[in-house]
């Protein structure tokens, strides 16, 4: 979790990038975000992104939900109360649920070889529905990177050096463009790596890729600016970077005897109006910590809503005692939970910058700028407060929301987006970096517009097509 004064960001990274710990839900967004933002006009991208969307969707082993699970069945029973049951739908994710047909309490976890890519990937298991995902899949049901692209990459030569943090990225031979290729510094990514400067290690190569999140793309190339070692990456490095318009919501219900926890991480979803998109998302049995982060929804926004909160969290009191105290207290938080991911297709961002932290000067560190992003859907809270009633459960909203007017996102995005010139992006619509040669972006910082639905495939789509204007080698 990264805390900033705009937003909190949830990510991760491991050997598979972010796709260790994301809730594999890979779904296509509307055709108008395409419309929208800097890469608008860039490409005739409704009809081009069709069959890289299908060459992601087979690389990631896309299917659609088979485990519908007590949280589905309630968001849909909520979608019912608020209208909208007829958008309600089970999710397009990326694992191995068995051969279709298999099905059963037998058919869980049963190993099989790999389904995907003609036996040349590895075994897989089935699901077992253990709610897992964003932990981290234990069980080999996943289709993470490093049982796909990453496997397949290595299977024909490529070196993965995990552990290992780029420190300096310099053209070769004087080139300023980057002609004659790139030298590239790494350090290992532990505390005599990165504090004492041991295992310092250079590398050259003719092509680079940037991969790093948004996040971590951002800082590298601020980084790299800054001490001069690529200083015509553009002055857009950092501008408008956007949050999916993200709110996260949640439902609990103390005393349940439905197992929130149970089933896929994201397994159902539903929208509201043609903006507003909303997920049912859960985390395995004992994983609560994420309950710290709830407590009584606030429904008002602006300067007044700490005192919606007072107010609302006094009628749960009221309301009954015992259950207020266990709805505020994080143990059993999974296992009582629905999360609500609210996205919108509607416009917003905030600016990024490299400075000096005024609490720890010796290092310079991201920070934002610019507007608040709204941390409040109307929407989305009304579809709740009234689908919870339904359902017995008590309605919450994230603490930072109420108290600081912070939203939280899972879906960090641009900050060096496509445009058609430097002055509003930091590469081509093609993923290349201006300015440089061979050097491309092809991670969520590239994005241009929000998406309003989890962005991995559409990032995983513009990978392929930036990839199929490279020549093949022979």
């Amino acid at each position: 979790m990264s805390f900033f004064r705009h937003v909190i960001v949830l990510h991760g990274n491991a050997v598979g990038g972010g796709s260790i710990t994301y809730a594999q839900t890979l779904l296509v967004p509307p055709d108008r975000v395409w419309d929208n933002g800097q890469w608008a006009g860039l490409n005739d991208w409704h009809a081009v992104m069709p069959a890289h969307y299908a060459t992601a969707k087979q690389m990631l082993g896309v299917t659609t939900n088979r485990i519908i699970a007590p949280a589905d069945h309630h968001l849909k029973r909520m979608a019912e109360v608020a209208g909208c049951e007829d958008t309600w739908y089970p999710t397009e994710v990326g694992i191995f649920f068995g051969p279709e047909g298999e099905s059963g309490t037998l058919a869980a976890g049963s190993a099989h070889a790999d389904p995907y890519f003609a036996g040349e990937g590895p075994e897989r298991h089935s699901c077992i529905g253990c709610g897992g995902c964003m932990m981290g899949c234990r069980h080999g049901a996943k289709n993470s990177l490093d049982k796909n692209y990453l496997y397949l990459a290595e299977k024909h030569g490529a070196q993965v050096h995990a552990e290992t943090k780029v420190i300096d990225v310099v053209p070769l031979n004087g080139k300023a463009d980057g002609a004659d290729g790139y030298a590239v510094t790494t350090v290992p990514s532990t505390f005599a790596g990165l504090y004492l400067g041991l295992g310092k290690r250079r590398v050259t190569c003719q092509s680079i890729v940037f991969a790093g999140s948004s996040l971590g793309t951002q800082e590298l190339l601020f980084h790299l600016r800054d001490k001069g070692s690529l200083p015509n990456i553009s002055n857009a490095l950092g501008k408008r970077v956007r949050t999916n318009a993200e709110s996260l919501i949640s439902c609990r219900m103390p005393d349940s005897h439905d197992d929130m926890s149970k089933g896929i991480a994201i397994g159902s979803g539903i929208h509201i109006d043609e903006h507003t998109h909303i997920e049912a998302t859960r985390y395995p049995a004992g994983s609560d910590f994420m309950g710290l982060l709830f407590t009584a929804m606030a429904r008002e926004p602006g300067w007044t809503r700490p005192f919606s909160w007072l107010k609302a969290m006094a009628k749960v009191v009221a309301a009954n005692p015992r259950r207020a105290l266990k709805f505020q207290l994080p143990w059993g938080f999974a296992k009582e939970t629905i999360i609500f991911l609210c996205m919108q297709t509607a416009d917003g961002h905030l600016d990024m910058q490299l400075k000096r932290l005024w609490y720890w000067p010796l290092r310079k560190a991201l920070v934002t700028e610019g507007k608040r992003i709204p941390t409040f859907i109307p929407e989305a809270n009304d579809f709740v407060t009234r689908g919870a009633e339904a359902i017995g459960a008590i309605p919450g909203s994230s603490i930072p929301e109420i108290l600081f007017n912070i939203p939280t996102t899972a879906h960090c995005m641009g900050g060096a987006a496509m445009a058609a010139s430097p002055e509003d992006g930091v590469c081509d619509g093609q993923n290349r970096v201006f300015h440089y040669r061979n050097m491309l972006i092809c991670d969520s910082s590239m994005l241009a517009a929000n998406l309003g639905v989890n962005p991995s495939l559409t990032i995983t789509a513009l990978a392929e097509h930036a990839m199929s204007h490279i020549p093949r080698k022979d």
